[in-house]
């Protein structure tokens, strides 16, 4: 028998209906592959482990054999090759755990493989956001969040600024067509905190006349 986690979720990626008047704009997901370039550091991996294995080769290569030196440097080029893919099995799958959606109101991150999590961030609570762009239509979008708001890194890690630790800031990690969605947040935020709150005034006890 199948069985989805996210079975209980009104709309996938929130964990609500969306109340009325909030529309979604946009829903998706990290590019599992720029994550794991960019987030998970994968071309250092196997850069650090290609120069331990060319040095273990050249440093052999004038006592022994071609061959058998060879033969000494590949179980690092081995032990490399499964580190990189056990990083990019961990990039496809926090990626695919994943769903960003922004509504005309919030932007609103589900995350987490293994602890499962969903973040609210209204615009009236973000007071900047950071737009780099990336390689492949890619980008990442961070938001610094106004007032005693504390979020925690590694709860939150792979989905924040890198290196951002003290003030953590949550961001939408190497989402395709970057510049489209930044432009669209971008808008939503500028009419919702233009938009006037109307608000139900307390009504007053009549003044007993004189």
């Amino acid at each position: 028998m199948s069985h989805d986690d996210f079975a209980v979720e009104p709309v996938p990626g929130l964990p609500e209906t969306p109340p009325e008047g909030e529309r979604i704009l946009w829903q998706g997901k990290p590019d599992w592959w720029r994550l794991s370039v960019e987030a998970l550091s994968l071309p250092w991996v196997a850069g650090y482990f290609g120069v331990l294995a060319a040095w273990r080769f050249i440093t052999l290569i004038d006592q022994m054999p071609l061959v058998t030196a060879f033969a000494a440097a590949l179980p690092l080029v081995i032990m490399g090759a499964v580190v990189c893919a056990m990083l990019m099995i961990v990039g496809y799958v926090q990626a695919r755990a994943t769903v960003y959606t922004v509504t005309n109101r919030r932007v609103a991150m589900r995350i987490g493989a293994a602890l499962t999590v969903t973040l609210n961030l209204p615009y009236t609570q973000i007071g900047r956001a950071d737009y780099r762009p990336g390689k492949r239509g890619t980008g990442t979008i961070a938001f610094d969040l106004m007032g005693d708001t504390r979020l925690s890194y590694l709860v939150c890690w792979p989905h924040v600024r890198p290196w951002v630790m003290r003030r953590t800031q949550p961001a939408l990690r190497c989402i395709p067509e970057a510049d489209r969605i930044a432009a669209m947040i971008s808008e939503a935020a500028e009419t919702r905190i233009a938009t006037p709150r109307v608000e139900r005034a307390t009504a007053r006890p009549a003044m007993a006349a004189e």
